[in-house]
């Protein structure tokens, strides 16, 4: 028995946990800082300007950004690799959603270090101007969407894990109402993430 199976109940918790605190919070915070940019080019560069002055911004990128969806990543790569899918046999909705979160952890961490890399440590000011270059790339604006939309849908149905794994959702109701909202979740954020990226 290696390390991830004999502690895998609390690393699985652990890892449902830091999906959406801190990972989850820090892609909504970040995808409002972008929806500036549906306001006007200079209302975004001043406010992508200000997450730069931040007090303590190393310590806190490292801590509650850069290590959780590291870890969140990484181990969810693991569950990906000892995952069993099915959706060919059994082909009902939670299975399908079960095998997207899979595809989706994929795409989004590779589309998360791809991303990381060209604006956090490209050496420049992230400006209107700088993402409006990254993006004029018809191949780039498609695989910025598609990353986008697949961290979108990752993080809203994660929630229904969220919030199973913490007791709150216990009987099949209370699953499906959460299972609907995640996807009116998805909906309502991958909109808004493809006229965000539209606009540069």
């Amino acid at each position: 028995m290696n390390f991830f199976e004999k502690h895998y109940f609390l690393l699985r918790k652990l890892h449902v946990i830091t999906g959406v605190l801190p990972v989850g919070v820090f892609l909504l915070v970040h995808l409002t800082i972008n929806s500036y940019a549906l306001v006007s080019p200079e209302v975004y560069t001043q406010r992508a300007a200000m997450m730069k002055e931040l007090p303590f911004l190393t310590f806190l990128e490292t801590f509650f950004i850069f290590v959780p969806i590291l870890y969140h990543g990484l181990f969810g790569l693991y569950v990906v690799y000892i995952a069993k899918n099915n959706v060919l046999k059994f082909t009902y909705s939670r299975n399908w959603a079960f095998y997207l979160q899979r595809i989706t952890a994929i795409i989004t961490f590779i589309f998360l270090i791809y991303h990381v890399l060209t604006t956090r440590f490209s050496g420049e000011a992230i400006t209107y101007e700088f993402m409006s270059n990254i993006l004029a790339s018809p191949g780039m604006l498609i695989f910025y969407i598609v990353g986008v939309l697949a961290a979108m849908y990752h993080l809203a149905n994660g929630l229904w894990a969220f919030f199973i794994d913490l007791g709150i959702t216990i009987g099949p109701k209370a699953q499906r109402t959460v299972e609907i909202a995640s996807y009116f979740i998805f909906v309502v954020l991958g909109i808004l993430s493809v006229q965000i990226l539209l606009a540069f």
